[in-house]
């Protein structure tokens, strides 16, 4: 076996190519090929034409068959025809397999078409579905040595920006570590915790489950060892859910799944506060500076965000999904698209027209406002659930903070 990956330039040069994901994804390589070297193998690495190299690679160490994990967006699918047509006019084969998803797209389909539209229904049969049984490292790998590995790019090679400067660490050593720490000390309170914006209680495995840094259903497996609640359980199914509507709607990327007639605005200064985290919401505002520090975002603050942007501005969802895109680690298609859609009501939300109010939101899931505090430096000083709501201050004050006025009226 030679484990292979090839650099796709198309994604490199694409949205997929922002410096947050390329770091993340260097350092996973990075610890990938420092496992196999462990077991006697080594990574082999090219750049360019996806199918092109890996075809020529296949030639060069005489392989008969190229194995790769199965995907569901449109560009994935379009790649992987396009590798099989032209490795089959090479002799070679090619075999794709799941693994992406704890139970593979299509494989549940209700009766009345070729894929669910609706969460409840899909989660009542995905959590009686028959899972894999996880399987073990292999102990040892022989690869051929005379074939030429080539090395794994720097960043500076792939992009001339710069990541964020509190990204995760990369690879399977730190998702296991976090898997560990995570199944001993968060599992059991995820029921209770998950929406907590304060506690960040969550399990932090999102990039890891979308690089392939671990297997969606050993992390499922393991959690129900550990007593995992059924509240996590059901974050994977949302998972799955996405990839199986992508799967059969790979258009859902930037078409409505529903058409429902809504006309976006395009204000243009309200989109720019909202992406620079100066809407004057502070609920709104520190989850999006923590998007730009981290590359990531509070599940519960994703959700926030995506309704103020859409429902309370009107701006149109493809231009958050976009932004979401630029700076999460974890930004895979299938879900960050179906979840903004879910969002601004285009999507498969039974309840389209629900809109998340944000100082509601706030006193709820951040009832002290520490959440708040952590990420917007300007209202520290203010106290308790005060800080949710700056602009009842006095003018004085206000100026004192150098904080925005809010870009719409703030909500009852």
């Amino acid at each position: 076996m030679v484990p292979l990956f090839v650099v796709d330039d198309a994604l490199v040069s694409g949205r997929a190519g922002t410096p947050n994901r390329l770091a993340f994804l260097l350092e996973s390589l990075r610890d990938l090929n420092d496992s196999l070297r462990k077991r006697g193998s080594r990574l082999a690495i090219r750049r360019g034409d996806w199918a092109r190299e890996a075809i020529r690679f296949a030639g060069e160490a005489d392989a008969r068959t190229i194995f790769i994990s199965e995907d569901v967006s449109g560009y994935a699918r379009t790649r992987r025809r396009r590798l099989e047509r032209e490795a089959a006019e090479a002799g070679i084969a090619v075999r794709a397999f799941e693994g992406v998803t704890v139970v593979p797209p299509g494989e549940l389909t209700p009766a009345s078409g070729d894929h669910y539209r609706v969460f409840t229904p899909y989660w009542n049969v995905w959590r009686r579905a028959a899972k894999r049984d996880p399987l073990p490292a292999p102990r040892k790998l022989r690869s051929p040595t005379r074939l030429r590995t080539g090395s794994i790019p720097r960043l500076s090679d792939l992009t001339p920006e710069e990541p964020a400067d509190e990204l995760p660490s990369g690879g399977e050593t730190a998702a296991r570590d976090r898997l560990a720490r995570w199944l001993r000390g968060g599992a059991r309170e995820y029921a209770e915790l998950n929406d907590d914006l304060a506690a960040d209680a969550t399990s932090h495995l999102s990039a890891y489950l979308h690089f392939g840094c671990l297997s969606a259903n050993e992390v499922l497996s393991r959690a129900e060892e550990r007593g995992g609640s059924a509240d996590f359980a059901r974050q994977l199914c949302w998972r799955d859910f996405h990839h199986q509507v992508m799967a059969a709607r790979p258009d859902l990327v930037h078409n409505d799944y529903r058409k429902r007639g809504r006309r976006w605005r395009k204000p243009a200064g309200m989109l720019d506060a909202w992406r620079q985290g100066r809407t004057g919401f502070p609920i709104v505002d520190a989850g999006m500076r923590q998007l730009a520090a981290e590359g990531y975002m509070h599940n519960r603050a994703r959700l926030i965000v995506a309704s103020f942007l859409t429902k309370t501005l009107g701006v149109d969802w493809r231009a958050g999904a976009d932004h979401f895109e630029d700076l999460l680690v974890d930004a895979d298609l299938a879900n960050n698209r179906g979840n903004w859609q879910w969002v601004a009501g285009t999507g498969n939300d039974t309840r389209p027209n629900r809109v998340l109010n944000p100082i509601r939101q706030a006193r709820r899931f951040d009832p002290d406002g520490t959440y708040v505090r952590r990420h917007v430096p300007e209202l520290e000083e203010l106290p308790g659930r005060s800080i949710h709501e700056p602009w009842k201050l006095g003018d004085e004050a206000r100026d004192r903070l150098e904080y925005p006025e809010p870009v719409v009226p703030p909500p009852s």
